[in-house]
């Protein structure tokens, strides 16, 4: 497993933890609901958590191929036109999503430079909850800066390699392959 391939695993492995500390929070409201206590500032934890698990996930959903994509167009072109289109629209998407990392980045930092808190029970400085989007938005972006690295390079990008596997597994098996009814 390459260096890269384990920064969008850990990407991933991020999302997953940040789900369970949402259920480890609600678990812990419903247990102090019986006992007669509150968890201060839950839902707010919960919120912060469901925003990291959803920007830490789109750097690895990207990788597997698990973010919807509109093929239809694209597949009915003539294969010598597919590569362009596919390089010209993650290059698009590069350039958007290095403005969009920037200016995630940027607010960490103003939340971080103006010294704002959240409000709630417990006040926390905001930066720490921003700080996963950032990080998330970042690797999001370097997933799809090496997509466009292999598509430029004549590569066929990870993510179209996994979507060409689901296609071959889900289509059905040729009836000469198959053992007969007198053969199982």
């Amino acid at each position: 497993m390459s260096r890269k391939d384990t920064i969008y695993l850990l990407s991933g492995y991020l999302s997953g933890f940040c789900i369970i500390v949402i259920m480890l929070l609600i678990l812990a409201q419903i247990i102090g609901r019986l006992f007669g206590f509150i968890v201060p500032s839950a839902e707010d934890f919960s919120g912060y958590a469901l925003a990291a698990s959803t920007f830490f996930g789109l750097a690895y959903t990207f990788r597997e191929g698990g973010h919807i994509r509109v093929n239809l167009l694209i597949q009915r072109l003539p294969e010598t036109l597919q590569t362009p289109l596919e390089v010209i629209v993650l290059a698009m998407a590069f350039i958007l999503l290095t403005f969009t990392s920037y200016y995630c980045t940027y607010m960490v930092w103003e939340s971080y430079d103006f010294e704002e808190v959240t409000h709630g029970y417990i006040p926390i400085p905001l930066w720490i909850p921003q700080v996963p989007l950032a990080v998330g938005m970042i690797a999001f972006t370097l997933a799809v800066l090496d997509s466009l690295i292999e598509a430029i390079q004549g590569k066929t990008p990870h993510y179209k390699k996994v979507e060409q596997e689901e296609m071959t597994l889900s289509q059905p098996q040729d009836s000469a392959t198959e053992p007969s009814k007198g053969e199982q």
